[in-house]
């Protein structure tokens, strides 16, 4: 049933019908668990939450931002507190619009003048809006909406204002007369004797509505007897939510401890569930390129880094910023997204200042005088059944990650084609048994040769440093670490001399790429970092 339906149903039920204020996504989603079958999205409730006065300081546009995460965190309608309409008959056309865009059950608009004051602010000296002009607003609102059910609720003030109930029932025919779907009756007094005498003269003719903020005291079992169609709490959420922040941070600062509020407060698994986490971690098995599969990552990120004038005296070259992110939080962030969540780091310089709440930490306490090698060799037991290594230092465009992981061979290493050793730096040159070609993704292309001393004619691109292993290929990869482990020289033995060996095991399954990834070596490639558009 729509949103609208269920709105208006509940106005025409015999039955009396409660709504309860909520002022964001939190809050409406805590309306509705508690079992309300309505929602009102309160004026002074959201204009509280954003910090600023009930006088339309919140524009209309940003109310309907906080709408639009409320209604998609809920099933239930709500009826939104659309203060005088913001502005004339064309602002409350626009309004029905666009409320109706984000699936709003109605919105309720009153009869005073834009901006409107909160009404128990200095009420008696409100002026009231002129009743034409005010039903040409309702008759805007119900000729421009494209939903019948579209609920406008008039909200008469004239209590408030210190009229009186001539003034009141009047107001309430004419808007009755314009097209609103039901009238909300308001007054301030602590009982309810101004309603009690409105609904006399009324006469039932017309589903009414109350706000008993003021005359809380009242048994709801006189409303009933009133035949109120719907009562709304109204403010009651966003005054018990001020209470319980102003204890809990008060006490935070008094004791400087958690002590005293852990175990009083709700947990963060609370929040989970409010956020709907349990969906999310169904939609990614389902929709992710990791579904159906458990898939970690290593990152080998222990080095210092030479040649970044002085940019790693303090950090390693993982924590280097680019773009305000670090190389490292960069790669566990494209991690992160497309499913990896078991992320392990192997550490070694400055390794303390590797502190992130999301992975598993591994030291490599003898990264000065060892390579990438003797790192992955420390993580062996983080080699599991779908495996992503990565170096720490490189950072790349996340479709290279995906092709990765779509790709079913037991070893895959990635490799630039467009690279060359001109330079003369170390490299992880490779010689393969087929050139990159336009034809070559069709083809299976595999490992014949690592190393920085490849003939430069037989170079046909640079391993930039990512690479993964399935099931078979993880056992394979582990026999190989053990194997070389026992070699006097483990210490200084590169990437290259693993993938060497691994080939003479099994097939290593090359992934081309042409660019978009960087290897961090120096001050101006991290200037070229910052140009390259990682996500």
């Amino acid at each position: 049933m729509k949103k609208t339906t269920k709105l208006m149903n509940m106005l025409r039920s015999n039955e009396l019908e409660f709504i309860m204020e909520a002022h964001n996504g939190l809050s409406a989603k805590i309306v509705e668990e508690a079992g309300f079958k309505g929602i009102w999205g309160s004026g002074l409730s959201i204009s509280a939450a954003l910090g600023v006065r009930d006088n339309n300081e919140a524009s209309w546009t940003q109310v309907l931002e906080v709408l639009e995460f409320m209604s998609d965190a809920t099933t239930i309608p709500i009826l939104l507190d659309g203060d005088t309409g913001y502005g004339n008959f064309n602002n409350m056309r626009r309004l029905v619009r666009k409320l109706e865009q984000r699936n709003i059950g109605g919105v309720c608009i009153e009869d005073k003048l834009f901006p409107k004051t909160n009404s128990f602010i200095n009420g008696e000296a409100q002026p009231l809006a002129d009743i034409d002009e005010f039903c040409g607003k309702i008759k805007a609102a119900k000729d421009e909406q494209q939903d019948d059910d579209f609920v406008v609720v008039a909200r008469i003030e004239a209590f408030i204002a210190g009229w009186g109930l001539e003034e009141a029932l009047k107001r309430a025919e004419a808007y009755r007369n314009a097209g609103a779907d039901a009238i909300l009756v308001h007054s301030k007094k602590s009982n309810p004797s101004d309603i009690e005498a409105f609904v006399q003269e009324w006469g039932n003719r017309h589903p009414l509505v109350i706000v008993p903020t003021k005359y809380y005291s009242t048994p709801t079992e006189r409303f009933r007897e009133l035949d109120i169609s719907m009562i709304i709490w109204a403010n009651h959420n966003v005054r018990s939510v001020i209470t319980a922040m102003e204890h809990t941070t008060r006490t935070i600062f008094k004791d400087q401890s958690l002590r005293n509020i852990e175990g009083t407060i709700s947990s963060v698994a609370d929040i989970f569930r409010l956020q709907g986490a349990e969906e999310l971690k169904i939609a990614e098995k389902k929709y992710l390129p990791t579904s159906g599969k458990n898939v970690n990552s290593i990152i080998l990120a222990a080095s210092k880094g030479e040649g970044l004038e002085g940019l790693t005296n303090q950090v390693p070259k993982a924590l280097l910023k680019v773009n305000g992110r670090s190389l490292l939080q960069t790669q566990i962030d494209n991690l992160n997204q497309i499913g990896i969540k078991d992320v392990s780091v192997v550490r070694g310089f400055a390794k303390d200042s590797i502190q992130f709440t999301n992975i598993t930490a591994i030291d490599n306490d003898k990264y000065e005088t060892t390579k990438e090698l003797y790192s992955l060799l420390v993580a062996i037991e983080a080699v599991k059944e779908n495996t992503v290594i990565s170096y720490g230092d490189i950072i790349y465009k996340s479709y290279i990650l995906n092709e990765l992981l779509n790709d079913s061979n037991e070893i895959t290493i990635v490799v630039d084609a467009d690279s060359d050793n001109k330079d003369g730096q170390y490299r992880d040159y490779v010689k393969t048994n087929k050139k990159y070609s336009n034809n070559v993704f069709s083809d299976r292309v595999e490992l014949v040769e690592m190393g920085t001393h490849i003939i430069p004619s037989e170079v046909m691109g640079e391993f930039i440093g990512l690479w993964k292993v399935s099931e078979n290929g993880a056992v394979v990869l582990r026999d190989a670490l053990t194997n070389l482990a026992q070699r006097e020289n483990i210490e200084q033995l590169r990437m290259s001399d693993l993938f060497n060996d691994l080939k003479a095991r099994t097939n290593v399954s090359v992934l081309y790429i042409r660019g978009s990834w960087l290897d961090v070596d120096n001050v101006v490639d991290l200037q070229k970092a910052g140009d390259l558009y990682v996500n």
